[in-house]
């Protein structure tokens, strides 16, 4: 995108590193309006060139700011030496590397490496990665953290921990995978005036769903039940009735008509009572199970399903019925060892599952979770959800979604359950397998904050359905 701008439009790249400057600062005295004392830390390349042109203005708006360079100022090229040189036209003085930043600077400008970065920060740039996270300054990167990988979010070695992040012309999908979220801080953007018109064929890595990706729309007055779909959730084990009764509520809560539960028999009366609006079957197997299917629109299976005779007999008929489905836990884990390719479905594992899937380690899985995705999606013909710091859902047209929504406090039992009840109970509704998979993730996502707004910890599945409905309600 720079390119175009700068190639085929006659842009001047001075002029694009300028407008990133004059970006960065304004976010930067948004953010921190009694910082005065500005330290920028520059490395190579035009990162650094932001760096000093950030310098220079703000010195000009009567801020202290000095640099510190890492590399020879003397090296720097292009638009880069053009920014050192008209900051030390201004009275700048360009400060070495000796080991150690300002101890009285009250704001650390990250204008080390960028986004190209394709190797470990090590040496003397490391050392200096570690002082800006040990100084007691806000810090604040350029563009995306330095050592943060800009495609994978992944820690390539030491990266800085920024408390505000200004990005440029587009959005890093690193700031949004991996270990990017816990590393950029506060997220700000600039697309520095760049006529999107320029840069329409260029293809996204993601799509974020947003707003209005997820607005449902209002019920007629004279509705009923039966227009909003029938969910048979299949589930809930010897010992596990709870996962089965967070999906059900899940689906409810979403907006389905009906739903109905097909668990175990030791639990059937359990979960009657615990929530009547349940329509809860205890099954003791395959020939129990027809009669729910025959009424059932979407199917939502796996929730505390297990691996006993019982799940494995369940497994044996879902495997071929043909309703569209949401298939999670257990039910995943059953699936990996066979060949049989997933249809009329949402597969929706956490990073675990996904590598069992996969036949891989977890560890594969997150260090590439795009390209996980896409191997899920081929290997089994399915709508993947690839659960996670960033949650994706595969595209149609190879361009996956990713909620940027969600927070740490999520990481805890049962809310993959009540995001399969979700998703379940949007398809119940009327809303395409894909559509359903994509909104009920972001819903699920934002309502998971929404009951974080106490706290992260100790969040609890069950505070996640008691906020879906300020979520799915227009």
């Amino acid at each position: 995108m720079d390119r175009i701008a700068i190639e085929d439009h006659a842009t001047s790249g001075y002029d694009l590193m300028t407008r990133a400057a004059e970006a960065a600062l304004e976010f930067a005295r948004q953010e921190f309006p009694a910082s005065t004392h500005w330290q920028i830390v520059c490395g190579a390349g035009n990162n650094a060139g932001d760096g000093y042109v950030v310098a220079r203005l703000a010195a000009q708006q009567g801020l202290a700011a000095s640099v510190l360079s890492l590399v020879d100022p003397a090296t720097l090229k292009g638009d880069a030496a053009t920014a050192r040189g008209d900051f030390e036209a201004c009275g700048g003085v360009v400060l070495r590397w000796e080991g150690f930043l300002d101890p009285d600077a009250d704001l650390m400008v990250d204008a080390i490496l960028g986004s190209g970065l394709r190797r470990d920060v090590d040496g003397e740039f490391g050392e200096a990665v570690a002082a800006i996270n040990a100084h007691p300054a806000a810090v604040h990167s350029m563009d995306i953290p330095t050592g943060i990988h800009g495609d994978s979010g992944v820690v390539q070695g030491i990266a800085v921990e920024a408390d505000l992040t200004t990005t440029f012309v587009g959005l890093k999908a690193g700031l949004f995978l991996g270990d990017g979220p816990d590393h950029c801080g506060h997220l700000t953007y600039s697309d520095l005036g760049i006529d999107q018109g320029w840069v329409s064929a260029v293809e996204p890595k993601f799509r974020r769903i947003d707003s209005q990706t997820i607005a449902l729309p209002r019920r007629a007055r004279d509705a009923n039940k039966g227009d909003f779909g029938h969910v048979l959730v299949v589930g809930g084990g010897p010992g596990m009735p709870g996962a089965a009764r967070l999906c059900g509520e899940a689906a409810l809560r979403s907006g389905a008509g009906r739903v109905s539960v097909a668990t175990h028999p030791d639990h059937a009366a359990y979960l009657n009572s615990s929530r009547p609006e349940l329509m809860v079957q205890g099954v003791g197997g395959a020939e129990d199970l027809a009669p729910l299917l025959a009424r059932a629109d979407v199917v939502a299976f796996g929730p505390g399903l297990g691996q006993s005779e019982w799940a494995r007999e369940l497994f044996d008929v879902l495997i071929t019925d043909r309703h569209p489905a949401v298939w999670d836990a257990d039910a995943l884990n059953l699936l990996a060892p066979g060949r049989n390719t997933a249809g009329n479905r949402v597969l929706t594992p956490h990073p675990g599952e996904a590598a069992t899937l996969l036949n891989q380690t977890a560890a594969r899985v997150q260090a590439d979770r795009v390209a996980a995705l896409v191997a899920l999606q081929r290997r089994w013909d399915a709508i993947i959800v690839l659960k996670g710091a960033g949650t994706l859902v595969s595209g149609e047209d190879g361009v996956p979604f990713i909620s940027c929504s969600g927070n740490p406090g999520m990481a805890t039992a049962g809310m993959g359950d009540v995001l399969t009840g979700v998703i379940a109970g949007l398809a119940a509704q009327g809303l395409s397998l894909h559509l359903a998979a994509i909104v009920g993730t972001e819903i699920h996502a934002r309502s998971g904050d929404r009951a974080a707004s106490d706290g992260e910890r100790g969040l609890i599945a069950s505070d996640v359905v008691r906020a879906l409905r300020q979520e799915v309600n227009p």
